[in-house]
């Protein structure tokens, strides 16, 4: 009984119909300064063009956060809103739950991308967004990705799953 489970949990995990869009793009130029926000952004084999961590980790080459979860994270702080720029991830993508891209690759416009792990909050979220800011991100903080294939990114593109 446990093997037809465990292939039925297998079918539910690869079962992902659904695609995404692009809805916020932003590079981090230098440390300390402010996200450029960005209409289209070139990812490279190192990371996005012009991010500041781009060549110096392969796994997190590109970070990406759901539009639904910047609501959650507002709610959680009693906050009107909170702002993609304030969360300092790169891409910001909507109708597509970025935790089912678990050991799946995907389109992001024309790139693709692996996902490599979550992208937890550090510490610098208890100063942005105030006091439970690090608290209110966690399980809402997104995910880290390498890139597979290099490729423009573009406001409202399309993010979908590779079969």
């Amino acid at each position: 009984m446990k093997e037809k489970d465990g292939n039925r949990l297998a079918q539910l995990l690869d079962n992902l119909p659904q695609t995404g869009r692009v809805e916020w793009i932003g590079v981090r130029p230098a440390r300390g300064e402010a996200m450029q926000v960005l209409d289209k952004v070139m990812i490279d084999k190192q990371g996005l063009q012009g991010d500041r961590y781009q060549g110096k980790s392969g796994k997190r080459s590109v970070t990406l956060i759901q539009f639904e979860h910047l609501a959650v994270i507002a709610s959680v702080l009693h906050r009107e809103k909170v702002t993609p720029e304030m969360l300092r991830r790169n891409i910001v993508v909507s109708g597509i739950n970025l935790l089912a891209l678990k050991g799946k690759r995907f389109r992001l416009g024309e790139a693709v991308l692996e996902m490599t792990g979550l992208c937890h909050p550090c510490s610098r979220m208890e100063r942005v967004l105030g006091e439970g800011g690090y608290n209110a991100m966690r399980g809402h903080g997104g995910i880290n990705a390498s890139v597979i294939k290099p490729g423009n990114v573009c406001l409202h593109d399309r993010v979908s799953v590779l079969r």
